[in-house]
């Protein structure tokens, strides 16, 4: 690390799980620190206490504005908004801040990674990618945005030679030295207008993939998504691109039904697992990754290793996951769709007459952008928490709505008495769960609670209400340090 960020004291804004990491990582590595977080809880003291054994002074329920204005380097959690005060005050006083990413890279400069980012996909591309190495026979894990702080691996004694690595948004923001052995951006849309000002400073936020590009870089893009190739155009290096609409780098011939990579027929889609074009543009663009990252990953052997990882991949919990079909009904989980864009695909691949369990918390998106959609198979929309007016005013004219109220138990129920058998039963909210859940995941975890008991026969009640959860969105981490923020990117 540069000797100045070791020149005073650390700052790190904000104990998640990332946040709790990286305070960790810095003084094993003779860092002073110094760790805040906005809230008290049982679970962050217990976050202080082991804290503060590795030798970093902890404040809980607040942040010391002054203390962190004399700070060497701040370190952000991805939770805490670009102005809360802390970030604020220190920007002000020429005080570099950067992600906890940014302090795992500097200390892991033997890792191989392949970042990952986009509006949507990214979570399952970068899950398939582990996926891929390790049938390679690497030690792969997938870590960043998906879940594992890549701090939690550099504290490891023996980190794992290569990564998955899924990166935000706002993580790239204050990751100055992303530098990936392959980058992977699978598609763009508009999302967090409840933090940016402009689609165009989100985008801006996606761009910061390529910023340290040189002709040795490797980039995968997504053929299909022009403002991808227009973000791309100017990355310095070789870019391959991935296609399910044409003849690209990676495509799907349709006319065969097979996955090709680099002009190898890799697998037939019916091998696949995985439900809808989506994913299979997810798994294209895992592969071609992985083919890109190393020449010996290109040669027979390894390619029939590619496609066996791919006939093993199972989908992801909460993404488009089929649960359970009682009496008829369909259930399909997909939780994560914390995004109108992310709804539509889910609605795509959808050929059942579909009950769609829509809201939460309004994240500045119209959903009219659902509308062809949810003519062509939508029976009624249920419309729940803090975005069902909005809801109900964007759609009201297109498909029935019903509006529901803030209890999730009732949002079930209401399901459960509008399905008749050959339905299905879609929770895709394009919302962030904040103002009912702590994150998706408990969001998905819950639907998947309520409709066992109405297997069962019960009714289950053990949701709660409206009002509740400022928890980051995507990784059951808590966002601190000065105010909520969207979803998962």
């Amino acid at each position: 690390m540069p000797a100045g960020w070791l020149n005073g004291e650390i700052a790190v804004v904000g104990l998640a799980r990332s946040g709790r990491s990286v305070a960790a990582l810095l003084a094993r590595s003779g860092a002073d620190v110094y760790a805040s977080d906005l809230e008290r809880s049982q679970s962050l003291e217990s976050t202080a206490a082991a804290l503060r054994d590795d030798g970093v002074e902890v404040q809980l329920g607040g942040h010391d504005l002054a203390r962190i204005g004399k700070a060497s380097l701040v370190v952000a959690s991805p939770g805490v908004p670009p102005k809360a005060p802390p970030l604020a005050t220190a920007r002000s006083r020429g005080i570099e801040v950067v992600s906890e990413i940014e302090i795992a890279l500097r200390l892991l400069p033997n890792l191989h990674y392949i970042a990952i980012t986009g509006t949507n996909g990214k979570t399952t591309t970068t899950a398939l990618t582990a996926h891929l190495l390790t049938a390679l026979g690497h030690r792969a894990v997938a870590a960043g945005n998906i879940g594992t702080p890549l701090s939690e691996l550099a504290l490891e004694a023996a980190p794992p030679a290569w990564v998955a690595l899924e990166i935000s948004s706002f993580q790239l923001h204050d990751t100055a030295s992303i530098n990936p052995r392959v980058g992977v951006l699978t598609n763009l849309s508009a999302n967090h207008l409840d933090r940016y000002d402009s689609v165009e400073e989100y985008y801006g936020d996606k761009a910061l993939l390529f910023r340290n590009a040189t002709a040795a870089s490797h980039w995968v893009t997504n053929g299909d998504d022009n403002v991808v190739e227009a973000l791309a155009e100017a990355a310095a290096g070789v870019r391959c691109r991935f296609s399910v609409r044409g003849r690209s780098d990676a495509w799907l011939e349709r006319g065969r039904g097979m996955l090709e990579v680099l002009g190898e027929p890799l697998l037939a889609r019916d091998d696949l697992h995985l439900i809808g074009d989506h994913n299979v543009a997810n798994a294209l663009a895992a592969a071609l990754a992985v083919l890109l990252a190393n020449e010996a990953h290109r040669s027979p052997d390894a390619l029939g290793a590619v496609a066996r990882g791919l006939r093993t991949f199972r989908a992801l919990e909460h993404r488009i996951e089929s649960m359970a079909e009682v009496n008829g009904v369909l259930w399909i989980n997909d939780s994560k769709s914390t995004n109108v864009a992310s709804t539509v695909v889910a609605l795509q691949g959808m050929t059942r007459p579909t009950i769609l369990l829509l809201g939460g918390r309004h994240k500045g998106e119209p959903y009219t952008a659902l509308s062809e959609e949810l003519r062509r198979t939508v029976k009624v929309v249920l419309a729940y928490g803090e975005a069902a007016p909005i809801i109900e005013g964007d759609l009201g004219s297109v498909v029935p709505v019903e509006r529901i109220g803030s209890s999730f138990v009732d949002v079930v129920a209401a399901a459960r008495r509008t399905a008749r058998p050959g339905d299905a039963v879609l929770l895709s909210p394009a919302c962030s769960s904040y103002d009912m859940f702590d994150n998706y995941e408990q969001r998905g975890r819950e639907f998947k609670r309520l409709v066992k008991g109405a297997g069962d026969g019960g009714a289950g009640s053990g949701t709660r209400d409206a009002g509740r959860g400022t928890r980051e969105e995507g990784s059951g981490k808590r966002s601190a340090g000065g105010g909520r923020r969207g979803a998962k990117k």
